[in-house]
């Protein structure tokens, strides 16, 4: 009886709060959570009074969820990470992004290093590859486990520490207020971004080129720091290979009407690139092209074409005039008229049967 005073005491508030009356079998119940009170004062008042109206009867039991409609809530974020042999920065890269969305997944590409174990201890939740398979297949990986699991706005930053992750919630903001789609973090637009001249040279060519192929007009078609809406995710799929699969979005974001928008980002490179600059913006570069000119053949090729074509005519008329001004023929400038006109007829062609087949498959 002692015991029931005591709770009849304690738990007088929640008869007040609940407004009814106390049965002994109800009252023995309560007074045993309320005797716990002192191991759950980490818990919130909210919490406290969700657990005592499970326990008890249906009279105390929570109402209705509330209807459709009503306050949304929070979108689910995910940071995928995709990066190889990145141990020196990865842990600190994680540690970071982890403040600003639900949970980070790095996508570790066949590392022979310590990077997914670091990873792992930084609590990330890695997914490897047993090979190195490059960043398009890495990007591929992450859109699938978004896809999977149902993430609702996934950001994407790369693992040498070379964006600050203070800088997600200005990737998020578009997106989560619905304005866009793909957000796109500039390196341009940042007056403070640390960018060595040849590679900001670099970046501008490639740049320069995707726009031009591309309808979407970026600054930095080449930043890898992105967030993607839902849509976007469900509607992109890679199969360009390397580093070229930020280009290929440009193109992949028109064509599934995606809307698009930049906003400004730090960057700050902290060692030497691992392959020479030169050597992987001419192997981007190539891609590029390849984009441009299996997306638009007849403007790649056409175009071209016609322009050889039209030379190559001109340069026969200019042969066949000297031939009855001066009753000279000239083999060199009539090799070069043919060769101009063959060319240019060929790469006509091309343009028509490669439109012919990107048509057709559709």
């Amino acid at each position: 009886m002692v015991g029931l005073a005591t709770g009849e005491r304690h738990c007088g508030w929640l008869a007040v709060l609940f407004d009814v009356g106390l049965q002994p079998s109800r009252l023995r119940l309560l007074s045993r959570l309320t005797l716990c009170y002192d191991h759950l004062r980490r818990i919130s008042t909210p919490s406290l009074m969700t657990m005592t109206a499970h326990f008890s009867s249906e009279r105390f039991q929570a109402g209705p969820a509330p209807e459709a409609g009503g306050t949304p809530c929070s979108l689910r974020t995910v940071a995928a990470i995709p990066c190889f042999n990145e141990e020196r920065f990865i842990g600190s890269v994680v540690i970071k992004t982890r403040d600003y969305v639900d949970e980070v997944v790095v996508i570790d590409d066949g590392s022979t290093d310590m990077t997914a174990t670091v990873a792992e201890r930084a609590g990330a939740r890695v997914v490897s590859h047993q090979s190195n398979q490059g960043k398009a297949a890495a990007l591929n990986t992450a859109f699938e486990q978004a896809r999977e699991e149902g993430w609702d706005v996934m950001v994407l930053l790369d693992g040498d520490a070379q964006h600050d992750p203070a800088d997600i919630p200005r990737l998020l903001e578009p997106v989560m207020s619905d304005r866009a789609d793909i957000v796109v973090g500039s390196r341009f637009l940042h007056p403070e971004s640390r960018i060595p001249r040849v590679r900001a040279l670099g970046q501008r060519v490639l740049t320069f080129v995707t726009n031009l192929g591309a309808e979407v007009r970026l600054t930095d078609s080449q930043s890898g720091f992105r967030a993607f809406s839902s849509r976007a995710i469900e509607s992109l799929s890679f199969s360009e290979k390397g580093f070229s699969v930020e280009s290929e979005m440009q193109f992949l974001a028109k064509e599934s009407g995606l809307a698009v928008e930049e906003v400004p980002v730090g960057v700050e490179y902290h060692e030497a690139p691992k392959r020479s600059p030169v050597a992987h913006g001419v192997g981007v570069l190539n891609s590029v092209v390849g984009l441009i000119s299996r997306r638009y053949p007849l403007v790649f090729f056409g175009l071209p074409g016609l322009v050889l074509l039209a030379i190559g005519l001109w340069q026969g008329w200019r042969v066949m005039d000297l031939y009855n001004t001066h009753d000279e023929f000239y083999i060199g400038p009539a090799l070069l008229a043919v060769l101009l006109c063959s060319v240019g007829s060929l790469s006509i062609f091309t343009g028509l049967i490669l439109y012919t087949i990107r048509s057709f498959f559709k």
